[in-house]
């Protein structure tokens, strides 16, 4: 049986560099080598593209090498094709260089899928999937817009006020606004919310750049530390409430999986709690009456339609202590894929082991890929 070859793409010059090597890390070594052909392709943090090599290990070594300065089948991964290897709608190949910026001139053979394991701007926002949408490769995960709406937190908050789910009560500072009239800015967010709030960066994830603010003085250095990573600033009302994580799959009819509870090592579940301490919690299943856990699960694939999502999506909510009310906090459309992320975790307890996972993403990939292209043939032939 002739493999699938899947292209994983990862690194890239966001600030979840890092996340991404280790998700891609744990997608690559669960993936059936005796099903899937495996094509590793790396991006530095200076957006320099490595497709030959070992390009996960010249990023965990912190190197931009051109993969043509190493041997064309180091580590046995990343071989020159045939011009024969090419197929008709999948142009990634050395004859369309021009979409790979910054590669070496080595034979980049034709793929089949591409699973883009990018977390934050650059990956997780539309941009690396408009570029395969333009190479005409099916690719896992939500599309432009999907992933355009899932990484912008004002935009995504936007459509589910349109969809009436439920949200803790936020703000849009502009950084131009904040630098410009911070007493301003202060007074106003003090006049609309009481403490504690959050404060976010929009457009990034893994909690970078994220801080709890329980007087002035926090809010003033958390609305810098944002402005430090983005033009827009969100300001929620922090809630006193449990932190419930539920993994939706699915193309056009998605479903939810059981949930979790995030118990986080220190205030809220920040980046060192998630990636540095490995002292906080995850309860699988979340211990949730019956109602309150099926309702979050309905929101979850609601809040997924809403945003126009596909493939793989994590939402997260909040659930006050004091009525069990839950509260959507965001979705995210490339969670973290390592053994241990609670999305692979959720599907695991689910019955859907992480190696099953991963094939039935790729299988949503090309379902979707299909179906795009039974519309276009039916627009071409109705017109």
């Amino acid at each position: 049986m002739k493999k699938i070859r899947v292209a994983v793409i990862f690194g890239g010059k966001s600030g979840e560099h890092e996340v991404s090597l280790a998700s891609a890390r744990s997608v690559m070594a669960a993936i059936d080598r005796n099903k899937y052909e495996i094509y590793p392709i790396g991006i530095a943090k200076s957006g320099r593209w490595l497709t030959t090599g070992d390009p996960m290990a010249q990023l965990l070594a912190g190197g931009e090498a051109l993969a043509g300065e190493l041997p064309a089948d180091a580590g046995g991964q990343m071989v020159a094709a045939a011009p024969e290897a090419a197929s008709p709608g999948n142009p990634l190949v050395a004859e369309r260089r021009e979409l790979l910026p910054g590669t070496s001139q080595a034979r980049f053979p034709a793929v089949d899928v591409v699973f883009p394991v990018l977390h934050g701007p650059y990956g997780e926002d539309g941009t690396i999937q408009g570029l395969l949408e333009l190479a005409d490769l099916p690719y896992v995960g939500a599309g432009v817009l999907g992933s355009a709406l899932g990484l912008d937190k004002v935009a995504m908050k936007a459509v589910f006020v349109a969809n009436h789910l439920p949200m803790a009560d936020y703000a849009l500072v502009m950084r131009r606004e904040w630098r410009a009239g911070p007493e301003r800015v202060l007074a106003d967010l003090e006049r609309r919310f009481s403490y504690p709030l959050f404060v976010k960066p929009a457009n990034l994830g893994s909690s970078v750049g994220v801080s709890k603010a329980h007087d002035r003085g926090e809010l003033q250095r958390g609305l810098d530390l944002a402005a430090r990573f983005d033009r827009k600033l969100l300001v929620e009302v922090a809630i006193n409430a449990r932190e419930i994580e539920c993994s939706v799959l699915g193309n056009d009819d998605p479903v939810a999986s059981v949930l979790g509870e995030v118990v986080p090592s220190s205030e809220f579940y920040d980046y060192q709690a998630k990636y540095i301490d490995n002292a906080s919690e995850l309860h699988i299943p979340a211990d949730l009456p019956a109602e309150t856990a099926r309702l979050i699960r309905e929101l979850a694939v609601r809040a997924f339609v809403a945003l126009d999502c596909a493939g793989m999506a994590r939402a997260d909510f909040f659930v006050c202590r004091d009525t069990d009310r839950a509260y959507l906090n965001e979705l995210n459309t490339i969670p973290g894929f390592t053994q241990i992320s609670m999305y692979p975790k959720l599907w695991a307890a689910s019955g859907l082991p992480y190696p099953e996972l991963v094939d039935r993403l790729i299988a949503l990939a090309l379902e979707r890929y299909q179906d795009k292209h039974l519309s276009e043939t039916s627009y071409s032939f109705d017109h």
